[in-house]
């Protein structure tokens, strides 16, 4: 589930009691400001003047999350992640400084399983780099990204990383497949490389049919992790979307496992203007570490934003 950016928002765009609204509007304005302030003065002493109009990708996300697996109690978690994206520097170089990178997610399982990507202990995990953007047009030829910095955190962790992109619209019809690949490589941790292609098309005007297949490598745990997913994304109306997700996760090296297979149904609701959204997502998981019983689960999470555009759900 995507966003669509800067769309005008319709009168009833707010499931809150108005003093909830009167609360939330002063302290969310400000926090945005402070946010795409904070990014614009810093690109602005390392770049150009043109930090004052173009547009930027900073933003800040807070969330809670409660998560319930059944023979387990709830999982509370606080999360936040932020992302300081820095596109006039000099020779189109974007600083960029982001909690969480993607390569300290953890396993597949642990990726799919989360409504988000967010930790409650992101801030520790705080990157400084700098990333060279791609010239190409990812539907004519692959679109590649390099990048390096440092993690912030004693001892230094220096970082490279590389990441390529493609897209193919297959046989000028209605399915079309993405590519996305990334290879890093941390003073720490070492190497691990990710991949990941989406194949889908649109149903109707309101469903969207995806086939995603994710693979993932890590040095540290030196274990080759699978994933493959089928979903149905359904637009309800402006604010609300369902998604239908079957999936299957695994593990294959010297012998392949199949870890967990699962069936999930999240709701996705824009509850207050486009910035702050809630996800409902019971699941019924068939996981091996229990001989593969059924094992109910429910997530429960709130999320808001603070950036200059406001976002609206959308599949």
């Amino acid at each position: 589930m995507a966003a669509q950016a800067d769309t005008p928002m319709p009168d009833d765009d707010s499931d809150l009691p108005e003093w909830a609204e009167k609360r939330i509007g002063p302290f969310h304005a400000t926090m945005t400001d402070w946010v795409d302030g904070t990014s614009r003065s810093i690109d602005g002493f390392f770049g150009t003047t043109d930090a004052l109009t173009v547009d930027s990708d900073s933003y800040l996300r807070i969330s809670q999350e409660n998560a319930w697996k059944e023979g387990e109690a709830f999982d509370h978690d606080l999360g936040a992640r932020f992302r300081l994206d820095l596109p006039t520097t000099e020779e189109r170089l974007r600083l960029i400084i982001e909690s969480e990178p993607d390569e300290t997610r953890g396993t597949l399982g642990e990726q799919e399983s989360s409504l988000s990507d967010d930790r409650i202990d992101s801030i520790e995990d705080v990157l400084v780099g700098l990333r060279h953007l791609g010239q190409g047009d990812r539907t004519r030829e692959w679109d590649t990204e390099i990048g390096a910095g440092i993690k912030v955190r004693l001892p230094l962790d220096p970082y490279a990383r590389l990441t390529t992109q493609r897209l193919w619209t297959l046989d000028d019809g209605p399915w079309k497949l993405h590519s996305d690949n990334r290879f890093s490589w941390f003073n720490e941790d070492g190497y691990s490389a990710r991949t990941r292609w989406d194949l889908g098309r649109p149903i109707d005007e309101k469903r969207h049919l995806r086939f995603i297949s994710n693979a993932q490598w890590r040095e540290e745990v030196d274990t080759l992790e699978f994933s493959q997913a089928a979903e149905l994304n359904q637009r309800i109306n402006s604010r609300s979307v369902l998604r239908y997700s079957a999936v299957v996760l695994g593990e294959s090296l010297s012998h392949t496992t199949i870890e967990d297979s699962y069936l999930q149904l999240r709701f996705r609701r824009d509850i207050h203007k486009g910035f702050t959204f809630l996800d409902i997502a019971p699941s019924l998981h068939f996981p091996r570490d229990v001989d593969y019983e059924h094992r109910w689960a429910l997530t429960l999470r709130l999320e808001m934003y603070f950036r200059r555009f406001i976002d609206r759900v959308t599949m």
